[in-house]
């Protein structure tokens, strides 16, 4: 009788541990940091489809979600004031997805850029200026992000 009891004791409480560890992936938070390093439209547009497309999934599934686009080299094209391709539809995906969407630019990139051009440059109002944009991509992955290249 008190083998049975064990046993049973033992199965409710690996029963118990396995929902536990289920509850706790499903509340695993979604996180990722996509990185634009190209000036090429097609590039930004497909950055932001794939952010648009992890945060419109996770919704679907009443989860949250975390993208972070980061902007550096000739991507920075993309969050330049006066060059962006893609600035309307960074203010439009911002407005649709607050607190769901960040972007970063990376100042190493603006400074060497405006030291070339002679003259400063506008970041569009939606990005943050981080001190060097590989670094916060590493900053990150080393929080849990995942990592995109597009």
């Amino acid at each position: 009788m008190t083998t049975i009891v064990r046993a049973l004791l033992l199965a409710l409480a690996v029963g118990l541990l396995a929902a536990h560890g289920v509850d706790a992936e499903a509340t695993k938070p979604h996180r990722v940091v996509i990185q634009v390093d190209q000036n090429d439209p097609e590039v930004m547009n497909l950055a932001l489809n794939n952010a648009k497309n992890v945060i419109e999934y996770y919704r679907g599934k009443n989860e949250d979600a975390q993208v972070e686009i980061v902007a550096y080299g000739p991507g920075l094209h993309m969050l330049r004031d006066d060059t962006s391709p893609v600035k309307a539809r960074i203010k439009e995906m911002t407005g649709s997805f607050p607190s769901k969407l960040a972007f970063a630019a990376c100042n190493n990139t603006k400074q060497g850029m405006e030291k070339r051009e002679g003259h400063a440059i506008a970041i569009i109002p939606q990005a943050t200026i981080v001190p060097a944009g590989v670094v916060r991509i590493m900053q990150l992955e080393e929080e849990g992000y995942s990592y995109v290249k597009p």
